[in-house]
């Protein structure tokens, strides 16, 4: 066994899009509370996210859990009156279910963003859909570069003397002429690209792959063992009756949710399971040494 990130890069996207699509799917509070600790400990133990990350997660999760109990006024159960509007807790519970989802969502995307490189996107669907995945691969590509240039073009008007954010005024000047150069260094970049690309014949035949990846006994296994996870938990979300309105009405502990709660936590730490085994083994075979 490898770890998570040597898999074949199609046993990758099976995971995060079972697992993606029962976090976006469900409105199960119970599995997504689950969905939300396990991404925030992976992305905690893989370092997927930094102090600025899990900051912007907060407040996103903050503002996703308010913002339903302050426009929505459904359900019975009062809690307490604001501007003469209930806060009902019909709407509190469907609010916080409702940021878990988007916060543990947001966790997966990055840590999705970091174990696809660009060069697995472009052999997942290269085959398929060339231009898509030329359009995907440049997309993760600039995220990161649009970064850095940022931060080059800020630092050299700073040394020239151009940026000065003494002020509102002045610091939106600046920030808007950093964003236009930024723009026009983009725009010419893909400009220079689509030259070069052309000029190598791309399209005109049908494109190879850099890295060949082959699918192994562990990644049919693993794909497997996703499957079979999934299909569980989405029998057990299935089967535990989750009502918001007008009267808050869950039956999360029944013995169908608690097997589709343990099978989704199975499913969440997989990754990690993996790559602690493989840690281990690695521990064990270096002592024999």
């Amino acid at each position: 066994m490898k770890c998570f990130e040597q898999l074949n890069p199609f046993a990758v996207a099976v995971y995060y899009l079972c697992v993606l699509g029962l976090i976006m799917f469900s409105m199960n509070p119970l599995l997504l509370a689950i969905a939300l600790l396990t991404s925030v400990l992976s992305a905690v133990l893989t370092g997927t996210a930094n102090g600025r990350a899990h900051l912007f997660s907060a407040i996103v999760f903050l503002v996703a859990a308010v913002l339903n109990p302050l426009f929505v006024h459904k359900g019975v159960t009062v809690l307490f009156y604001l501007n003469d509007r209930p806060f009902t807790l019909e709407a509190a519970v469907y609010g916080l279910s409702a940021a878990c989802m988007l916060t543990a969502a947001l966790y997966r995307l990055r840590e999705l963003s970091r174990v696809l490189s660009s060069d697995k996107v472009l052999y997942l669907f290269g085959r398929f859909s060339p231009k898509l995945a030329l359009l995907l691969s440049m997309t993760i590509r600039y995220v990161h570069l649009l970064r850095v240039r940022y931060r080059k073009i800020q630092d050299s008007q700073k040394a020239l003397g151009l940026y000065d954010d003494g002020n509102l005024i002045d610091a939106v000047r600046g920030r808007a002429r950093v964003l236009s150069i930024l723009i026009t260094w983009t725009l010419e970049n893909g400009i220079v690209t689509a030259e070069s690309m052309e000029s190598r014949g791309w399209g005109t035949a049908r494109r190879t792959s850099y890295a060949v990846y082959r699918v192994h006994a562990y990644d049919a296994l693993f794909m497997f063992v996703c499957a079979a996870l999934t299909a569980l938990t989405a029998v057990g979300v299935y089967h535990s009756e989750v009502v918001f309105y007008p009267v808050l009405d869950m039956d999360l502990l029944s013995p169908w949710g608690i097997a589709g709660a343990g099978a989704f936590t199975l499913l969440s730490v997989l990754p990690l399971t993996i790559n602690g085994t493989e840690a281990i083994r690695w521990r064990i075979s270096i002592s024999k040494i």
